[in-house]
């Protein structure tokens, strides 16, 4: 990576017209691109919210909460900027209005602003540039990139553009603002609209900035008639027009890119001599996984698919990009189906039998983590289903508690065995809160009662788990409150479940699995794999997973 003595570059991504347009990948896959050309980068995400960070925030509403090593709750996106950059990111470069606020706060009851009348304008944008750069500085880089969520025009962006302004008063060569923007098109037949994009740019204009670069969203490629016309209509060149057509895979937008020639762009703008392109391994994965024949379909059990009449899939970001991850690696095509728990629980739907009989049509499924009691009986029928039918299951946090639960009750005899976080009076509560987290909750400190970021785990030989790994000592995030009951550990192992995956102090049950001889795959891990999927080195368990799939299949 590069070492040269040049001041710290900032990239700075907006939205506008709608969200979810895409500034997340679009932030990752420029980060890529420079990161090829040899410079060191970081990517910030910087979220509107009033949440001091995503650990409150229900999925159906923001998505799926992503965890890094350090145990930070925050947005997808950050999850993004790992797969793209193939790196691990500290809490410091997730921020939102409500951790700066609560920044600002403390300092200004520390004294530390000397008595000074504390202000919205300018000490909040000044924090917000104060920590951009403190995250820069550890990270050593050469190029910062921030996305700022939501969309321009919002009220909630407004002191998050403040500081993009304040920034690049101070440091104008050093600056570059790259706005991503929806064209819509009715249909084929008509063209796509420039006018919402011109709208956008002019709402960036009140905020006292002006974007130099252009990130055409659209359902297909941009024309160059279409690139003239916002180029003569925002102020810019029609070169700094990239166009970003719709994808089947996100991993093919940085080689997008590539083709407008982004990175010129970018290196033009701020001063920088990038050295020759070195795509060739993701170029290398992305055409292997365009031309896969053979398919391998994976059904997903989850509840927080639904959003009104639409789904959600956000929700489960990281677990559908690990199996994509690994069913590239295993040279297949993923045919990913959303299964709606509820479908499967014989006191909500009357044609649950039906439904679980279906479950036979996947090679694989995977109940991920979710918190409540909503649609568990679905759950842990579809798990029970797996079981006995010999389909390759793979249960992620709470995932792999309901495993346990369905194994207690119709293994262990344990019949109504359940969690206390669905059922506190159970007879066998072989899932549950331990002693010292009970005493925290008592105490109303919910937050220091999860169990967040990255933790050792020993593997067992002569197991599933030893097999995926391949060593001994792992290291994976988590994001839960309950666990295995330890008064329950020896019943459920003298039945047949091995615990292949225990803390170094052995307190803590972490993998749980069947025995080959016994079924296929059959595996539940209390941590999260799904976080730390790369798209060139997919998650151990996940690979299994879908190696199991795939025979079966």
């Amino acid at each position: 990576m590069r070492r040269e003595k040049e001041n710290l570059k900032y990239i700075f991504v907006v939205g506008g017209v709608m969200s979810g347009v895409g500034k997340g990948v679009t932030s990752s896959s420029i980060g890529k691109i420079l990161q090829s050309r040899g410079y060191e980068v970081t990517a910030i995400k910087i979220d509107p919210y009033v949440n001091v960070d995503a650990g409150t925030m229900n999925p159906t509403e923001h998505g799926e909460v992503f965890v890094l090593n350090d145990g930070t709750e925050c947005d997808q996106d950050m999850g993004n900027y790992e797969r793209f950059l193939n790196r691990e990111l500290p809490g410091a470069n997730y921020m939102t209005t409500g951790s700066v606020y609560l920044s600002v706060i403390t300092k200004e009851r520390n004294l530390d602003y000397g008595g000074k009348n504390v202000e919205v304008v300018p000490h909040v944008p000044l924090e917000v540039i104060a920590n951009i750069n403190r995250s820069a500085k550890k990270a050593k880089a050469n190029i910062v990139i921030v996305e700022i969520g939501g969309t321009v025009g919002e009220y909630q962006n407004i002191l998050f553009l403040e500081a993009v302004r304040i920034l690049r008063v101070k440091k104008p060569e050093d600056i570059l603002l790259a706005l991503v923007s929806y064209l819509p098109q009715r249909s084929e037949d008509n063209e796509q609209k420039t006018k919402p994009t011109q709208y956008a740019v002019r709402t960036l204009n009140s905020a006292g900035l002006q974007p130099d670069i252009v990130i055409a969203r659209a359902e297909r490629p941009v024309d160059k008639k279409r690139k003239d016309k916002i180029a003569f209509n925002c102020n810019i060149q029609p070169e700094d027009v990239i166009s970003a057509p719709d994808v089947k895979n996100i991993y093919e937008i940085p080689i997008n890119f590539e083709k407008d020639k982004i990175a010129d762009r970018i290196f033009e703008k701020l001063g920088l001599n990038g050295k020759k392109r070195d795509l060739k391994e993701w170029k290398k994965f992305n055409s292997a996984a365009r031309n896969f024949k053979k398919t391998v379909k994976i059904g997903i059990v989850g509840k927080y698919f639904g959003t009104g009449n639409f789904i959600l899939s956000d929700s489960y970001i990281s677990v559908i990009e690990a199996v994509k991850h690994a069913a590239y690696a295993l040279k297949r095509k993923p045919e990913i189906v959303w299964l709606d728990a509820h479908n499967y629980n014989k006191e909500t739907d009357a044609d649950y039998r039906r439904n679980l009989k279906q479950l036979k049509n996947y090679d694989g499924i995977i109940v991920p983590g979710g918190f409540g009691s909503r649609d568990i009986e679905g759950k842990v029928a579809a798990i029970n289903f797996c079981r006995r039918e010999k389909i390759p299951y793979l249960g992620l946090c709470y995932g792999m508690q309901l495993m346990v639960v369905e194994f207690a009750r119709n293994v262990a005899r344990l019949k109504k065995a359940n969690t206390t976080e669905v059922s506190e009076k159970n007879p066998y509560p072989v899932i549950d809160i331990l002693p010292e987290q009970k005493k925290l909750l008592a105490e109303k400190k919910y937050g220091a009662s999860m169990r967040l970021g990255v933790y050792p785990a020993l593997i067992k030989k002569n197991t599933i788990a030893r097999e995926a790994y391949k060593k001994a000592n792992i290291a994976e995030r988590h994001r839960h409150r309950y666990e295995v009951n330890p008064k329950y550990i020896k019943r459920l192992e003298k039945n047949g479940l091995i615990f292949s995956g225990i803390s170094p102090d052995r307190r803590l049950m972490e993998i749980a699995e069947l025995p080959r001889d016994k079924h296929p795959f059959f595996v539940g891990s209390q941590f999260h794999p799904e976080f730390t999927s790369r798209p060139l080195a997919p998650n151990p368990l996940f690979l299994e997973f879908v190696r199991a799939a795939i025979i079966k299949k």
